[in-house]
C-alpha cells in the first residue's frame, strides 16, 4: 500500500490495514527546528530544499516550503505528504511610511498600518486593511488585479504540475490549504473589529465571503482538476479555550452557508476528506460543521479541553487529525506512552491520523520526538482493529 492509499484508507475508516498512515499535523516551531539542528538534525542537507522558493512574487499559489517540509518529515520516518496552498489575494509590499526618534510607521504585508517601537518587538495596529465598505471596495479592486496577474491557468500549471506524477504514483498524498470564511474577514479587519462587524457590517462580511467563494470556485477547482488533493483543510481558527467565537446562527449564516456551496464542488474534483483547522474548543459547533459538509477537524487542542475520545463517542464517523498533547512529548517517554494509551481507542476505530495538537514546542528534545514517532508507528498497526 502506497502513502496516498494508506492515508485515504486510514481516514476512510478502513479495516484490516497492516498499519495506518504515520503523519504529523503541523511542522514544528522554527525555534524547535533550531534546537534540533544542535542535536543532530541534518539541517544543511535539508536546506538544499529551499523553504522560500516559489514561482510567483507573493506565493498566492504556493508550493513554497513543500519540498523542505516533505524531506524534513521523511527524515523522521513519516509517510509522504506534500502541502500546498491557495492563498487569498490580499498581500502587500512591506514599506516604511514614517520614521520617528522612538518608533516607525510601516505598511506590513497584510496592508495594515502599524507602529513599531524601536528596541522592542511590540507592534501597534494603527489601521487594519479594511474598516468599512469603502475600504473593502478599494481592496477588492486591487485583489481583482492580483488575481488576473497571479492566478492564471499558466501560473497554476507552473506552480503545481511538478507534483502530479509522484501523487498519481502514490509516493505522497497532497494536502491543500485554503483560508476560510471566518479567517479571511478577520485577517482583513483585525480581531475585535471583525467581531463587531457581525452586527455593524453584515453585508460587508457577506461580500468578502462571496468574493472568496467565487475565487475558490474558479481557481481552487482548476488546481484540483490538475492535481486532486486528498485532503483539503480550511483554516478558520474560530474558537478559543472557552469555545467558539461566534454563535451557531452566525456560523450558519456567515461560514456554513459558504461551505455548502464550496464543499460539493471540491468533492466533485476528487477530494477525499474535507477538514477544518481551528485551535481551541470548537465542539459546540460540530453539528453545524457537519450539516455544512465538513467531515473532520485538526489539530484538536488538548489544552483547550478537546478530548478526542469523548468527541468520537458523540460523533463516531468524524475524521480527526492531531489530538496528541504536544506537551507530553517534551515531558519524556513515560508521558508519551501514557498519552498514546489515552488516545488508543480512537486509533483502533480508524478515521484518525494521530499527531501533535499544534506545532511541537522548543522545549522538546529531538530524542524524545524520535521516540514519539517510533511509538506512533507502532500504535498505528492497531488502526482499524477495534474489538
Amino acid at each position: 500500500m502506497n502513502c496516498r492509499d494508506r492515508e485515504n484508507a486510514t481516514l476512510g475508516f478502513k479495516k484490516d490495514l497492516d498499519r495506518g498512515a504515520v503523519q504529523e499535523t503541523f511542522y514544528p516551531w522554527t525555534l524547535t527546528v533550531d534546537r534540533w539542528a544542535q542535536e543532530g538534525l541534518p539541517i544543511e542537507q535539508l536546506n538544499q530544499f529551499d523553504r522560500q522558493s516559489s514561482n510567483n512574487d507573493y506565493a498566492y499559489l504556493s508550493s513554497r516550503s513543500t519540498e523542505w517540509y516533505y524531506h524534513f518529515e521523511k527524515f523522521f520516518g513519516f509517510d509522504g505528504v506534500k502541502r500546498i496552498t491557495v492563498w487569498y489575494p490580499f498581500v502587500y509590499e512591506e514599506k516604511l511610511l514614517e520614521k520617528h526618534d522612538d518608533h516607525e510607521v510601516w505598511q506590513d504585508t497584510r496592508g495594515y498600518i502599524v507602529k513599531r517601537v524601536k528596541g522592542s518587538e511590540l507592534e501597534h495596529v494603527i489601521k487594519p486593511l479594511v474598516t468599512c465598505e469603502e475600504d473593502w471596495e478599494q481592496v477588492k479592486e486591487r485583489a481583482k488585479q492580483e488575481i488576473e496577474k497571479y492566478y492564471t491557468d499558466e501560473a497554476i500549471v507552473k506552480e503545481f504540475s511538478h507534483l502530479k506524477a509522484g501523487h498519481e504514483a502514490g509516493e505522497y498524498s497532497i494536502r491543500l490549504n485554503i483560508p476560510g470564511f471566518f479567517w479571511t474577514p478577520r485577517d482583513l479587519m483585525d480581531i475585535e473589529p471583525h467581531m463587531y462587524a457581525f452586527y455593524d457590517y453584515p453585508e460587508l462580511l457577506h461580500d468578502i465571503n462571496t468574493f472568496m467563494l467565487e475565487l475558490y470556485l474558479d481557481k481552487v477547482i482548476k488546481v484540483l482538476k490538475l492535481i486532486p488533493a486528498d485532503v483539503v483543510y480550511i483554516m478558520e481558527d474560530l474558537s478559543g479555550a472557552n469555545g467558539p467565537m461566534l454563535s451557531k446562527d452566525h456560523f450558519d449564516e456567515f461560514v456554513g452557508a459558504y461551505y455548502k456551496r464550496l464543499i460539493p464542488k471540491l468533492k466533485e474534483c476528487g477530494v477525499k476528506h474535507i477538514i477544518v483547522d481551528t485551535d481551541g474548543d470548537f465542539t459546540n459547533l460540530i453539528p453545524n460543521f457537519l450539516e455544512a459538509g465538513v467531515e473532520g477537524f485538526l489539530p484538536l487542542d488538548v489544552n483547550a479541553g478537546v478530548d478526542i475520545v469523548e468527541v468520537r463517542k458523540q460523533y463516531p464517523h468524524l475524521k480527526l487529525i492531531g489530538g496528541f498533547n504536544k506537551l507530553c512529548i517534551a515531558a519524556g517517554k513515560e508521558a508519551i506512552d501514557k498519552e498514546f494509551e489515552r488516545i488508543m481507542p480512537v486509533i483502533r476505530q480508524g478515521g484518525y491520523l494521530p499527531g501533535t495538537d499544534h506545532q511541537v514546542a522548543p522545549s522538546t528534545s529531538m530524542q524524545d520526538y524520535l521516540y514519539f514517532v517510533k511509538r506512533l508507528t507502532a500504535c498505528m498497526k492497531e488502526t482499524g482493529n477495534e474489538l
